[in-house]
């Protein structure tokens, strides 16, 4: 192996066409014989290019409607052999084999046709295994063969051939390698999560995960911490596919609170109106419902001013005017919002640092998912927390029956708690969150903290009652004992949701009965950690 390896004869065989007459062009024109099949090939001949079919070069055509047509030692041989080792050599002299120093294969689209909903023959049938194959042979030589897998490294394939006289050196054949191993794996990562899935396997015995890299970042969580962002693939509305119109590069910080926050902003659909969602260190710092967008950033706003300052906004409808003139009077990290009508992006235009994200809909708050979690050692995973509850689902367990309001109240902080940090207690009156205690080893300091805040925030308005009187309260995990549910009664709530489920469920529930509260059960636990 040498650091300088000469591009002679190269195979190109691709899924997406995208720039292979350019490139095809640009290697003829560096004198590279060019072989190819199928629809590769035929594109490049259309294009007045002279190429080589691989069928001539193997001698047998392509069968078994194409299935087979390159996993044959005429290709491998020339992509694995050592171009140093006599043996080697010897051998592709005695058999005929000329050899591939550049291979440029992208492979079926196996993760399109899934997104597409294909059925299940189909989806077998966009497998790709001489692809597959045949990356892995050329990157395991890369001492002296150059493997393209992307799109994005012709132009850098060129470039690198132009620097060294029609070669490429071996730093540079070890990165495309190394892209070409992670290709690969994430395609294979892609089949078996979609025949687990096909196959209502919860727990498969090897689960394999990738991704594909959307954004290097300066940093992580702090500035000692490497960080970067990758994408799935999935088109699920949210941060991974926004479109950013303006703003500061995304931090690691921004994109992990910009997703909970749309996450728990997509719980409300704008068919039952407008919805915003301030977001702080991944927890909600008010969340609301209003008449208009405008008046639900308010609500949600006055539930605590001092943590919205510098926090993530999500709206469930798209920006207008007067709501981003009212959001223009704070700083604010992230806009994040269905879209931005014209009158919005002209007033957050004179807020360059404001970064503004618009997103083809909101995220279905039902839909499947996974979520990995490392710890030493391994990964957890686990489904996504998609369970939702109606009215039909609620036990009303106390002598007093809440109220139609109460009840509206309820399922209302049912759902952001489902988005707080445990140990989780929401007050919400009248459709906007009023008090939020998040992520608190005591249920109870949970419930107090909340209340605290709403009375700071009473004082700071100038309004003689806390925010939380005739307030209701939710609770993302059953009360343990009775302190905490007494803790939110003297804060003024009057109805209290959480699972139910503890052995002192009795004592809480006549606790409750005797503070005149009402109290409906979930069965339903919503721990976020």
């Amino acid at each position: 192996m040498t650091n300088l390896a000469p591009l002679t004869r190269a195979l190109l065989s691709v899924s997406d066409k995208t720039g292979l007459v350019e490139l095809g062009k640009a290697l003829a024109a560096r004198g590279v014989e060019l072989l190819s099949t199928g629809g590769s090939a035929k594109t490049l001949r259309d294009a007045g290019l002279e190429v080589r079919d691989v069928a001539d070069v193997t001698g047998f055509p392509e069968m078994m409607d194409g299935r087979v047509k390159t996993l044959h030692p005429m290709v491998h041989g020339g992509l694995l052999a050592l171009r140093d080792n006599d043996d080697h050599v010897a051998a592709m002299t005695e058999h005929g084999i000329g050899p591939i120093d550049l291979l440029v294969v992208n492979l079926y689209p196996f993760e399109e046709t899934v997104a597409k909903g294909a059925d299940y023959d189909t989806c077998i049938e966009n497998i790709d295994i001489g692809g597959p194959a045949m990356i892995r042979a050329a990157a395991k030589n890369h001492g002296f063969v150059s493997v393209v897998v992307d799109v994005e490294d012709y132009a850098p394939l060129l470039a690198e051939l132009d620097a060294n006289n029609g070669q490429t050196t071996y730093a540079f054949r070890q990165r495309l390698a190394m892209t070409a191993y992670a290709r690969t794996g994430a395609y294979d990562a892609a089949v078996s999560g979609w025949m687990a899935n096909a196959l209502d396997e919860a727990t498969p015995r090897r689960r394999a995960v990738a991704g594909t890299l959307a954004q290097s970042l300066r940093y992580g969580e702090n500035p000692h911490q490497a960080a970067a962002f990758y994408t799935d693939g999935s088109a699920r509305p949210g941060v991974a596919t926004a479109q950013q119109l303006q703003g500061k590069e995304l931090s690691y910080n921004n994109i992990n609170d910009t997703d909970a926050a749309f996450e728990l902003v997509s719980e409300f659909d704008p068919a039952n109106g407008p919805a915003c969602a301030i977001i702080k260190h991944a927890n909600p710092c008010g969340v609301a419902r209003g008449e208009s967008l405008v008046q639900a950033y308010k609500s949600a706003f006055d539930c605590d001013r001092t943590s919205a300052f510098g926090g993530i906004i999500a709206l469930n409808q798209p920006l207008d005017g007067a709501t981003a003139e009212e959001i223009a009077g704070i700083f604010t990290e992230v806009l994040i919002a269905p879209g931005a009508n014209d009158d919005a992006m002209r007033i957050f235009a004179q807020k360059k640092n404001l970064r503004l994200l618009v997103t083809e809909g909101l995220a279905n708050p039902a839909e499947a998912g996974m979520m990995l979690k490392q710890v030493s050692g391994g990964y957890l995973v686990q489904d996504k927390d998609n369970g939702r509850l109606s009215l039909d689902d609620l036990q009303v367990v106390t002598k007093r029956q809440p109220t139609e309001a109460e009840m509206a109240d309820m399922l209302f902080a049912w759902s952001v708690a489902k988005h707080v940090k445990s140990n989780a207690i929401v007050y919400v009156k009248d459709g906007a969150t009023v008090g939020v205690g998040a992520g608190q080893m005591s249920r109870v300091d949970s419930c107090r903290i909340a209340a605290r805040k709403a009375q700071d925030m009473a004082d700071a308005l100038g309004l003689p009652a806390p925010l939380t009187q005739g307030s209701v309260v939710a609770s993302d995990a059953f009360f343990p004992f009775a302190d905490g549910l007494l803790t939110a009664a003297e804060a003024g709530a009057t109805a209290v949701i959480h699972p139910g489920g503890s052995m002192r469920d009795d004592d809480v529930i006549a606790a409750a009965d005797e503070a005149g509260l009402a109290m409906v059960l979930t069965g339903m636990r919503h721990f976020r950690h």
